[in-house]
């Protein structure tokens, strides 16, 4: 599966139509030839591709035109609480390094559309920014809104950013040059080969402040199942999980999801067998998927997560919840979340 069909939230795009409405660009312009509307939008449920995100750049850009500095604001917006079960795999790494290798490892869980590279330079690290897949009209919009995106994680992570020696862009210096300086805190040079950024030995090896070792070994676990579960759906279970996803407080059942693909219900039932999987296999993925995700990055109570994912008691949730991990909900986001 290619990285543009990879499938990620919405969250990304909702960041987007704000950044336009602030400015005057309505959402219906943003959302053109997306195949997306307000609803899909709304629910933070629905799953996009790559391709949609950057036809939603394509539009904000042709709306707005050239706002000097447009991709880094856009970049600000986003922080490691936005990324969810990502995020917290990097914020409890033990130090910048390890951090860096789980964001590249899993960086098709993260919203970026620039493909991130890493080499060493000796003792010191040097991250590729590479944008050569990206089309040439979106391209210093989308390497200005990744690099600020890691920027606000770096911060994150901590005191002072970006542990940076140097920078290296490919375009010429932006009349809003100044801004790169202050985010990464060393003048990058314009024109080069390659963008790029340097990272200090010192500074990549010491501790985190939030660094939980046996929590990012958790998280980056989890990180390794829901990629491999983003990744791996295509076919008639790939288009049964998208449908599900779209609605996980009011689960279609299969008879209804059959109609909407055209299939009699006997013959969804086969396809799925077919490919190793069933419709209630299906239901329980996109439950603990969101469960689970819902548990990290989310400030919500038990019976709220029961609702947003269609049970009608709380008790039901955590049965389930019991029945896929072998713990209930509660000593899950326990034993996963950062310790105050």
């Amino acid at each position: 599966m290619s990285t543009m069909e990879v499938r990620r939230p919405v969250l990304s795009v909702q960041l987007l139509t704000q950044l336009a409405a602030e400015r005057g660009l309505g959402l219906e312009h943003c959302l053109r030839d997306t195949g997306l509307g307000a609803a899909a939008l709304s629910d933070p449920a629905t799953e996009i591709t790559a391709t949609q995100e950057l036809q939603v750049v394509r539009n904000l850009l042709a709306g707005l035109g050239q706002v000097p500095g447009l991709g880094l604001d856009a970049g600000l917006r986003y922080h490691l609480s936005s990324h969810g079960i990502w995020g917290f795999a990097l914020l409890s790494s033990p130090t910048f390094r390890g951090a860096a290798e789980i964001a590249v490892r899993y960086l098709d869980l993260s919203y970026a559309l620039v493909r991130y590279r890493l080499e060493n330079q000796g003792d010191d690290l040097l991250i590729v920014l590479d944008d050569s897949q990206l089309p040439a009209d979106v391209r210093q919009f989308l390497v200005e809104r990744d690099l600020a995106a890691w920027a606000n994680a770096a911060w994150e992570m901590r005191p002072g950013g970006f542990p940076a020696k140097s920078a290296q862009f490919r375009f010429a210096r932006p009349d809003y040059g100044w801004r790169f300086e202050k985010l990464m805190g060393v003048r990058p040079s314009y024109g080069a080969a390659s963008n790029a950024v340097l990272l200090s030995a010192r500074d990549l090896d010491a501790p985190l402040p939030q660094a939980n070792p046996l929590l990012a070994r958790m998280c980056e676990e989890q990180c390794r199942q829901l990629l491999a579960r983003r990744r791996v759906r295509s076919g008639v279970a790939g288009q049964v999980r998208d449908r599900l996803l779209r609605s996980p407080s009011e689960m279609p059942s299969l008879e209804a999801v059959a109609k909407e693909l055209l299939l009699a219900p006997r013959s969804l039932r086969r396809r799925l067998e077919e490919e190793g999987t069933s419709f209630r296999a299906l239901v329980d993925e996109v439950r603990q998927t969101l469960a689970e995700e819902l548990l990290l990055s989310a400030h919500m109570k038990l019976a709220e997560i029961a609702e947003r994912l269609g049970y009608t008691e709380p008790a039901a949730f955590i049965s389930a919840f019991k029945r896929w991990k072998g713990m209930s909900p509660t000593a899950y986001r326990q034993q996963r979340q950062p310790s105050a």
